[in-house]
């Protein structure tokens, strides 16, 4: 019913393994959901002795180009039959994109795993084309040459208005931070929220990424970005609790009868947890943070304030231990809760002191480890400013779930230089498309 453009998003992460099919209506820019499947990573075949080990994730799991390719193929072929599409007619492209960084040496290495999907990819019978950017509309299917720019504009790699850093090997999940950003602005445009730039994005995966943006126009730059362990705090403590798989558990093997509620948490406690919590700005001498590999002369080269978040996960692991002798499931959840969102208030307060936060910033956030349980009314109804003013009062705040996936959306319509003139996704919150500026920017005739 109307013209849609449908994107498959493969994402590898330390903990899932997401397949998950959108599509966009291409008059309203509004993205729907298909169909998704959610594997754990854990569960991908082990190296076979002639397979040479490339990297591994947060929790130990050893990945091959060949197993990780098998999974990926699978999980595609999964989604795409059980949802009757027909991945030569109905698919129109695929974006691949990895959270697995902890083992590499640094942001370049990440490569190898991106070649990984791809093969991935081209089993379950993806056409290399469906993985790139059409260099004309002429190599876009006939039904959507009246949805692209091709012939005014050219990609130039603005994903959603925002630039990437001059450098883009300042963090090793540098591509997760561009999605993210963009499919929160995507989410966004099913409500009446103008979640354009200027914003900060937040994704609490396993691993944690993201960006802040300024108000730039036509394109905003990144500013900020963000490095270190997300659900990876929270998993510490529930494997040390004993309540799920000692080496290789997460929050998300808890029992699905768990629900966590608003419950007084032990401030005691809460301050012992946090006390085992570092978030700053990353140093100069840092090469990792929080497990990820960081380039901070690439990051003083573009100009961006890199923000991260680390812990030692064997002592919050003791810590899980030590708590679940004392109290019950459902105060652990609650404690994880209000942890969770001790974090982005502080991830939030150190933006603001280092001056990346202006009057019109939007945050949004995305990620297992935010979006469950109650931390969104816990941080809905106490985030705050600096000067004590809730967040709120003045600032948009959105939570969307898999962001990821819509960011592949977003990213695929953009390098297909698919936008919609009249519901803009790109240009500052409350102001015009920047379809006409892009245009004299790459010096092109407005007809």
């Amino acid at each position: 019913m109307g013209h849609y453009f449908t994107v498959a998003s493969v994402e590898l992460g330390n903990t899932t393994t997401k397949c998950i099919l959108v599509t966009t209506n291409l008059e309203t820019a509004e993205i729907f959901e298909i169909e998704k499947e959610v594997r754990m990573t854990r569960d991908v075949r082990l190296p076979r002795s002639d397979e040479t080990v490339f990297g591994e994730t947060v929790f130990g799991v050893p990945l091959t180009r060949d197993s990780v390719s098998e999974l990926v193929s699978s999980v595609l072929i999964s989604v795409t039959s059980r949802a009757g599409i027909d991945i030569e007619r109905d698919l129109h492209f695929v974006v691949r994109s990895t959270g697995v960084t902890a083992s590499f040496a640094s942001p370049s290495e990440v490569g190898t795993i991106v070649q990984a999907l791809a093969d991935g990819c081209i089993n379950a019978g993806i056409p290399p084309r469906k993985m790139t950017a059409a260099i004309s509309s002429e190599n876009l299917p006939p039904d959507l040459h009246d949805f692209t720019w091709l012939k005014k504009v050219y990609f130039d790699g603005a994903i959603a208005s925002s630039l990437p850093p001059a450098n883009t090997e300042i963090v090793a999940n540098e591509m997760e931070g561009e999605l993210v950003t963009a499919g929160i602005k995507g989410a966004a445009k099913g409500t009446a929220i103008d979640f354009r730039n200027p914003v900060m994005t937040l994704d609490f995966g396993t691993t944690l990424a993201g960006r802040i943006t300024d108000n730039g126009f036509p394109y905003a730059k990144t500013i900020g970005s963000f490095a270190g362990l997300a659900g990876a705090i929270p998993d510490a403590l529930a494997r040390g609790s004993g309540l799920v798989q000692p080496t290789i558990g997460c929050v998300l093997d808890l029992p699905r009868s768990s629900r966590s509620q608003r419950t007084d948490v032990n401030a005691e406690w809460l301050e012992k947890v946090q006390r085992v919590i570092k978030i700053e700005r990353v140093p100069r001498n840092a090469t990792r943070f929080g497990t990820v590999p960081v380039n901070t002369a690439a990051a003083k080269e573009s100009n961006v304030v890199l923000i991260g978040v680390d812990a030692d996960l064997l002592i919050l692991e003791k810590l899980g231990f030590m708590f679940l002798e004392q109290e019950n499931e459902m105060q652990l959840l609650a404690l994880i809760d209000r942890l969770q969102a001790w974090i982005v208030q502080r991830i939030v307060s150190i933006a603001e002191s280092e001056n990346l936060l202006l009057d019109a910033t939007s945050l949004g956030l995305t990620g297992r480890a935010i979006t469950t349980g109650m931390k969104p009314k816990i941080i809905s109804e106490g985030l705050r400013l600096n000067n004590g003013e809730l967040w709120t009062t003045s600032h948009q705040l959105v939570f969307v779930e898999d962001g990821l996936a819509m960011g592949a959306a977003v990213a695929a319509r953009c390098m297909n230089s698919m936008g919609t003139t009249r519901h803009p996704m790109g240009g500052r919150r409350g102001d015009r498309c920047i379809m006409a500026e892009r245009m004299r920017l790459q010096g092109k005739k407005l007809k």
